[in-house]
């Protein structure tokens, strides 16, 4: 089993700030941002990263349907994959294929959002972030558990693979994948840095 990382590893950039910004009205997004000035504040002394994205999620997402969501992920995804998706994090992910590796990616971001990247890649599993959902099937403004980020990510790793899992190659651009870098016998910490 392979891990890859998404935001930074195989993107140049967060995935999750660039689909809210996109989907988001350039207005709508200036108020959303200054709205954010106390997560930003309480962010600056906690580094908590997990309230900030929550705090993210409930000014930008809370409300919207989750049809609606995964159509608008699924477009943010065709349009930006050119100029978004590094090339030489593109080509390791090949190889292992080609190699029969069971590739996954485990990711901070929302699994929604990720969603049709992993589909295209064919991402044997996504691990990611998950929203909560009410039961009309609309946004909550939370999650469903943490933060896939750290020691969450490797918690969640063992949750679907069991204790013993083995991690061939892991890969991933900051300190909220070294835990997942360390667990493996390869280990890819900011080995891709093309740009498409």
């Amino acid at each position: 089993m392979v891990a890859f990382d998404f935001d930074g590893t195989l993107t140049i950039r967060d995935s999750f700030t660039a689909f809210l910004k996109w989907r988001a009205r350039p207005l709508r997004w200036l108020q959303g941002l200054a709205r954010l000035v106390p997560a930003v504040f309480a962010y600056l002394s906690d580094k908590d990263r997990g309230r900030i994205k929550v705090a993210s999620v409930r000014e930008f997402l809370t409300g919207v349907d989750r049809t609606a969501l995964e159509a608008e992920a699924e477009r943010f995804a065709q349009i930006i994959w050119p100029r978004f998706m590094r090339p030489d994090a593109l080509a390791t992910w090949e190889d292992w294929g080609r190699r029969g590796a069971h590739r996954v990616i485990v990711t901070a971001s929302p699994e929604t959002t990720v969603a049709p990247f992993a589909r295209r890649l064919g991402a044997e599993n996504l691990i990611g972030t998950r929203l909560a959902f009410d039961d009309q099937d609309q946004v909550l403004g939370a999650f469903v558990g943490g933060n896939c980020r750290g020691e969450e990510k490797m918690h969640r790793l063992r949750a679907v693979y069991g204790d013993d899992m083995l991690l061939t190659a892991a890969y991933g651009d900051t300190s909220g994948d070294a835990q997942m870098i360390a667990a493996a016998e390869e280990k890819g910490y900011r080995v891709f840095t093309a740009r498409p």
